[in-house]
């Protein structure tokens, strides 16, 4: 373990020692829309399961990034704080699923044509709170997953815009029994699968 570790120190000290001009740091935030997996609920003495996809909704999300830049290639960590808003109708009432949580996605990019660059990575998730309205619903089953990031983006000096694509690869489920709706309970899958639209601004170099 030491040694990977050492190893990987190494290889981020040589990386930072050929790193072009445009590496440095910065501050980001945008929006998202977000669909989560599907809902499973059982409604009184019901024989059968109702099973019940998401309607997506606008969240938010902030955070910080690094980026250093090897010629044609780059390594972007990022930090992100992320709220999202699906839709479940259950029982004939319409209810929203909201989840907080923490993303650090680690990319790698390619430079393409003048500002034009895509990427790619894996994105490290902790949920933090998560909540389905009328409903008391514990926790995540893992409050750590792993999901991938891919898009494409365009840098204007410091300011930079991208689009990219979430998804989250296994389910996660939490399960919920029903408060203002009655004699309702199951479990609903917190997997995310959202489009993300993000403004960065470049702050150091």
């Amino acid at each position: 373990m030491k040694r990977v570790f050492l190893i990987a120190v190494m290889a981020l000290a040589s990386a930072t020692a050929f790193a072009q001009k445009d590496s440095g740091f910065g501050i980001k935030g945008g929006l998202n829309y977000n669909q989560n997996g599907d809902l499973i609920a059982s409604v009184g003495d019901a024989a059968s399961d109702i099973v019940e996809g998401s309607s997506g909704k606008i969240g938010y999300h902030f955070g910080v990034f690094g980026k250093i830049e090897l010629a044609k290639i780059y390594i972007r960590p990022e930090a992100i704080y992320t709220r999202t808003t699906s839709t479940y109708d259950v029982n004939g009432i319409s209810t929203d699923f909201d989840i907080t949580k923490i993303d650090v996605p680690v990319l790698l990019g390619i430079n393409l044509v003048g500002p034009l660059h895509i990427f790619a990575g894996p994105a490290f998730q902790y949920q933090v709170e998560n909540d389905l309205e009328g409903f008391s619903i514990n926790e995540a089953e893992n409050d750590f997953s792993v999901g991938l990031h891919a898009g494409l983006g365009v840098n204007l000096g410091r300011l930079g815009l991208d689009v990219r694509y979430e998804r989250g690869f296994s389910e996660n489920e939490a399960n919920f029994i029903g408060t203002n709706v009655t004699n309702v309970d199951g479990r609903v899958d917190s997997r995310p699968s959202q489009g993300i639209f993000s403004l960065s601004l470049k702050i150091e170099t």
